[in-house]
């Protein structure tokens, strides 16, 4: 499974915590690790330098083999936070895509 990270103008991603992120999506989502091909981790600020609730945004896109990508979003007051909401998302919009594939 290959994580891209994505940012734009207003996230900084260190490569450390590119790292991380790799490593937390690569361990959450493991158990689909054999039919996930790419992952690809979008985060933005809304607000950009001003503040605000829930500014910070996570999309994901998860790539399964003989199926079509898998897309979700997570806003929240921080970019840790927004990762694991989209993080949670996408590990149940994987299960639910996997359940229709399996019932047809």
């Amino acid at each position: 499974m290959i994580v891209q990270v994505n940012t734009d103008n207003h996230v900084k991603v260190s490569e450390n915590f590119g790292w991380e992120i790799d490593a937390l999506v690569t361990d959450k989502l493991s158990r689909f690790g054999d039919q996930i091909t790419r992952v690809e981790v979008h985060l933005s600020d809304e607000n950009s330098a001003k503040s605000g609730d829930r500014d910070k945004r996570c999309l994901m896109e998860a790539r399964l083999e003989g199926m079509d990508p898998i897309v979700v979003t997570e806003k929240n007051d921080t970019v840790m936070q927004a990762i694991n909401g989209a993080i949670s998302r996408l590990k149940a919009a994987i299960e639910n895509a996997r359940g229709k594939a399996e019932a047809r």
